[in-house]
């Protein structure tokens, strides 16, 4: 994504596959590509397909006619789900020797579109020093300004998704304080219920018991904490256990490796025979909740407790 502008202005290429976990620099990356080449009547020269409207000929038949009143047109594939095998050598084929004023823009956030060659585009959550460089130009557009640790934080409780930090910024743009601090975040902005859990476990594991309690009391008691909790607790025991590299765990567990990174450093507070038991735990646990031997909000309570003094 950070070259994606220098690369449009050196050529225009006939397909963009857009992959990651970060929903909206999807929208930001297809922006900067219709400004790129200068879209004209997007009523007639900006087709979308989305797994509804999905048609692999119709796809086909839009790529391969011409842009009206404009020098291109842009087909849109957005993150479908099921695709044909016959539609896949169909798009190869094409791609081949594609309409030089046909670019063809794919949104594949299920990863279902890597049988082609494509110029490629992150989608992936931004890296710290990326953020703060937006988080402090927007702040800035508004007048103010953010404290380093302010930065951070906000940074963290948004779990690194630009599309939940520019949702935040809004709330921050509109709040009276010039300087914005950590105090100023706390009040302000919504923490992503992942994040709330990466807190959690940092409670548990400094054994501070008064601070997991409160941050539980924040969260929805309900099988998707549970969940979270539980995946969390996985994540953390596979990564003390095992050898593999933070890229080949991502692919083990199916998560990204922003988490194994996070799992990493929590990890370290607890001693492998600990994970274990916990991870023992949340399974008899997770056994107990689905046979209705214990209740959701019951389970967690429990949970922490056992956690805190395993």
């Amino acid at each position: 994504m950070k070259t994606l502008k220098a690369r449009l202005k050196k050529k225009i290429e006939a397909s963009y596959l857009i992959q990651g976990e970060d929903i909206l620099l999807y929208d930001k990356a297809l922006e900067m590509i219709k400004k790129a080449v200068n879209l004209q009547l997007e009523d007639f020269n900006f087709i979308v397909f989305d797994d509804e409207s999905f048609d692999g000929d119709a796809v086909i038949d839009s790529c391969q006619t011409l842009p009206m009143g404009s020098d291109y047109k842009i087909v849109l594939l957005k993150n479908i789900v099921k695709v044909p095998e016959n539609f896949k050598k169909k798009l190869r084929d094409y791609l081949k020797n594609p309409v030089e004023s046909t670019v063809l823009v794919i949104f594949d956030f299920f990863n279902k579109f890597d049988f082609i060659i494509s110029e490629k585009i992150s989608a992936k959550r931004l890296d710290d020093a990326s953020l703060k460089e937006i988080i402090i130009d927007e702040l800035q557009k508004h007048g103010k300004i953010i404290k380093n640790d302010a930065c951070q934080q906000l940074i963290e409780s948004c779990c690194n998704y630009y599309s939940l930090i520019k949702n935040e910024l809004e709330k921050l743009d509109s709040c009276d304080d010039v300087e914005i601090t950590t105090k100023t975040v706390d009040s302000l902005v919504s923490k992503e219920t992942e994040f709330t859990v990466f807190e959690l476990t940092d409670a548990l594991s400094r054994r501070d018991g008064d601070k997991a309690v409160s941050l539980l009391n924040l969260m929805d008691k309900d099988t998707k904490t549970f969940s979270l909790i539980l995946n969390h607790f996985r994540r953390l025991f596979f990564v003390a256990i095992s050898g593999l590299s933070d890229q080949e765990l991502s692919e083990l567990l199916s998560v990204k490796e922003y988490a194994i990174v996070k799992a990493r450093t929590l990890a370290k507070n607890f001693s492998k025979i600990q994970l274990k038991n916990i991870y023992e735990m949340l399974n008899d646990v997770d056994f107990y909740i689905k046979n209705g031997q214990m209740q959701i909000e019951n389970a967690l309570y429990y949970l922490i407790f056992g956690i805190l003094y395993c």
